[in-house]
């Protein structure tokens, strides 16, 4: 069973991305790997991990993690095969909360797969622009595929200051399918490193 992690990588009250991530976990429920029992899908909500500005007072290379913080996200990034990350696009880059979560792991992403869900005034792009580098430095597999929704288009939004209502245009859901399959394949494909390097994952 392949486990894969929607990372909804803002923290910010009110935030539209966990709209999106609802959307995306949806998709996600009726995949044909899902249903067949291949693969999983969890949110991962890192508003709900409570982590400081990093605080370790070791490079995270060494893996050697003080706090109580940390060793939690630790755990739960380990026990997963894969990551679609749902992100907003905050100055031309994704969120100093998302950076700086995957700051705080080195191992624990290495030998892995990510997707990513972008939403923003330009589609999120450019978050994701910059993630891909930092994936990149993880030793975490890049899949080609993109979702990439309008904050014009893909959201219907009444009030700026509320998150609204997501309305994926059409061809949306066909293409995030696509991310699934890209991640699934490269999930399994990477799983004998993963074996080889002894991290943690399931069966």
């Amino acid at each position: 069973m392949i486990r894969i992690a929607l990372v909804i990588g803002s923290t910010r009250p009110r935030r539209r991305t966990a709209v999106a991530a609802r959307w995306v976990a949806e998709v996600a429920n009726r995949h044909p790997a899902v249903i067949a029992g291949e693969a999983t899908f969890e949110v991962v909500d890192l508003a709900e991990y409570g982590l400081s500005v990093l605080d370790e007072p070791l490079p995270a290379l060494f893996g050697d993690y003080h706090h109580a913080h940390t060793n939690q996200w630790a755990q739960t990034i380990a026990s997963f095969d894969g990551f679609v990350f749902v992100t907003p696009e905050y100055n031309h880059s994704a969120p100093a909360a998302l950076k700086n979560a995957i700051d705080f792991l080195f191992a624990e992403w290495n030998n892995k797969a990510a997707g990513f869900v972008s939403h923003g005034v330009h589609g999120g792009v450019r978050a994701v622009e910059h993630l891909r580098q930092v994936m990149t430095e993880l030793q975490v597999a890049n899949v080609r595929t993109q979702v990439a929704l309008s904050v014009f288009t893909d959201f219907e939004i009444t009030d700026p200051a509320e998150p609204g209502i997501i309305a994926p245009g059409p061809h949306q859901e066909p293409t995030l399918n696509e991310l699934f399959d890209e991640v699934i394949a490269w999930s399994r494909a990477l799983k004998p490193l993963r074996a080889a390097a002894g991290q943690t994952v399931a069966a």
